[in-house]
This record gives structure tokens, C-alpha cells and sequence, in this order.
């Protein structure tokens, strides 16, 4: 499920990440990376090990865990701690697949990327190029969103980033390990999930309403692993 969430930060939640990312030490993004990405990845990325990093994606997380779309769309069990990147002067990442597993901080153990997301961090109109292109079997689907939005995607999809040609792109991403690992499962457990929220207030009936949210909650403890 290719979903745009919109408004995931507030404009101070911005300006306080951007402030403090426009003064960082960047690194090299290949440094994170394996022999294979390193090939296509050409970004400037926050070391993992830096406090500034350690304390924005913390605050990405505390407004992730206050939007009540993002939790519906993820269903999370695990996220990889948010890490911000940045793209100028040609910067591009090209096609790949995210990894299957990767480590948690702290020998928290391992995450199974489910969803992937990126949270846009610089306007549309600060940078030309830049575009988060993801290729599924509906075609290429090009997303350039407004700073403080969020689009989430298959970690399984084949993704680049176009080169940005003016400007600097800036970003923060991270992955989640869904409750629920079928793609199709989580979209079909979203819709339900709107359309309740859209029945109750619309003020239908309230046994039909018991009703349905009893499949909901049916169907999420028939699917979801933990």
C-alpha cells in the first residue's frame, strides 16, 4: 500500500528539525549502507551514532505516535529508529530494495522491514529533482510531498531517488515491522478502519457499528504477529 499521510509534523515541529539539520555534520550515506548500495547511493546522511540524530528521531517518533492515520495504515510492533539524509548537487539514490532485516540499536534485537517511509523535511519548491520514485506493478509512481508529510510503501518495492539539481532535498526515513505482514491484509484492515471512523460519525447504527468493529478487531487477531 502506496499511502501519502499528510500533516505528521506541525510547522514548529519543522522548523525546529530543519534549524538543527541545516547546522549538522553530515557523512557520507554509502557509509551505511552495504557493497551493493553503495554502488547507487550518492546522499549525505547523519552519522547513527550522533546525539542530534538520536534526539530528532525522537521526536518524529513522538508525532508518529500521535497521528492516528500512521497507526491505522502500520499497525507497528517495531520501528527502526528515524535517520535523516539530504540530497544537493546531483545527489541521487538509485533503484534498490530495502533489506529484509536489519539490526535494532542496543542489541534490542532485529526488525523485519515491512513498510518503508520517508517524511519529507524540505518544500517541494526549495529543490528541483528529488523525486521519491517507486516502481510497482501498477507502474512508477513519483512523490514529491510537502515538508512535514509522510508516504509510506512496501519495503519489498524497488525504489530510487532522482537526482536533485538545485536545492538541497531533506528527509528523515525508518522502517517498521508491522502487527500485520501482508501487504494486503494491512490495506484491507486501513479501509475497514475508515470506514468505521466514517460510519460513527455519521451517526449510523450502533449494532451494526459493534458489528463491524468486531471484524476489525477479529480479523487483526487472526493476523497479527507479535
Amino acid at each position: 500500500m502506496l499511502l501519502h499521510i499528510p500533516e505528521v509534523l506541525s510547522r514548529d515541529q519543522i522548523t525546529q528539525l530543519r534549524s538543527a539539520l541545516d547546522a549538522a555534520d553530515w557523512t557520507d550515506g554509502r557509509e551505511t549502507v552495504g557493497a551493493q548500495g553503495a554502488k547507487v547511493k550518492h546522499n549525505q546522511q547523519l552519522p547513527d551514532a550522533s546525539p542530534l540524530r538520536q534526539r530528532l528521531g525522537q521526536l518524529v517518533l513522538y508525532a508518529l505516535a500521535r497521528h492516528p492515520v500512521y497507526h491505522a495504515a502500520t499497525l507497528p510492533l517495531r520501528t527502526l529508529p528515524p535517520r535523516f539524509n539530504r540530497y544537493e548537487g546531483g545527489g541521487h539514490y538509485g533503484f534498490h530494495v530495502d533489506g529484509a532485516v536489519m539490526a535494532l540499536p542496543a542489541e534490542a534485537g532485529q526488525l523485519r522491514s515491512d513498510i518503508s517511509c520517508t517524511l519529507f523535511l524540505s518544500e517541494p519548491d526549495e529543490y528541483d529533482g528529488g523525486e521519491l520514485i517507486v516502481s510497482d506493478t501498477y507502474g512508477e509512481h513519483d512523490v514529491k510531498l510537502p515538508a512535514g508529510d509522510l508516504i509510506v510503501y512496501p519495503s519489498s518495492s524497488r525504489h530510487r531517488v532522482a537526482p536533485v539539481t538545485r536545492g538541497a532535498r531533506v528527509a528523515s526515513f525508518f522502517w517498521v515491522q508491522s502487527l500485520v505482514r501482508d501487504d494486503g491484509r494491512r490495506r484491507l484492515l486501513f479501509e475497514l478502519d475508515g470506514s468505521i471512523q466514517t460510519l460513527t460519525q455519521s451517526g449510523a447504527d450502533a449494532d451494526a457499528l459493534l458489528q463491524l468493529t468486531g471484524i476489525y478487531h477479529n480479523l487483526l487477531r487472526q493476523w497479527a504477529e507479535t
